[in-house]
């Protein structure tokens, strides 16, 4: 009978600390909504491209995983943007290989940054 009371202690202790993923934070994420606002190169392209495309087209890795389209510098990224092929491939558009490659189309915020971005030109901005 003694043995058993320091297992039940024990046994509550391992029931009450095993809910630590209740917390308000976990339960309701805040949701960001979407700012297109901010459609300038450095502030907006770049970063969805340093997360959803250098893995393949940075300058390094374009020879070996991303036929070659480095996606690193403004320069390359301004040539296609205007020349068609950045949207039509994250847009999954009829004649274009669909990027990011293996995985969803990325989200339409993003794709509406990009597609603002294009739409003043490509600026260096």
């Amino acid at each position: 009978m003694k043995i058993l009371i320091p297992i039940g202690v024990i046994l509550i202790f391992i029931s009450f600390s095993g809910c630590y993923y209740d917390s308000q934070e976990f339960l309701y994420p805040q949701i960001t909504p979407c700012d297109t606002t901010n459609y300038t190169f450095s502030g907006g392209v770049a970063p969805i491209l340093e997360n959803h495309c250098l893995s393949c087209h940075s300058n390094s890795a374009a020879a070996s995983y991303g036929g070659g389209i480095k996606l690193q510098d403004y320069t390359d990224v301004k040539t296609r943007a205007l020349d068609g092929k950045l949207l039509g491939t994250i847009k999954h558009s009829s004649g274009y290989s669909p990027m990011p490659q293996g995985t969803t189309q990325l989200e339409s915020c993003k794709i509406t940054i990009i597609q603002k971005w294009v739409n003043a030109g490509a600026p260096n901005n």
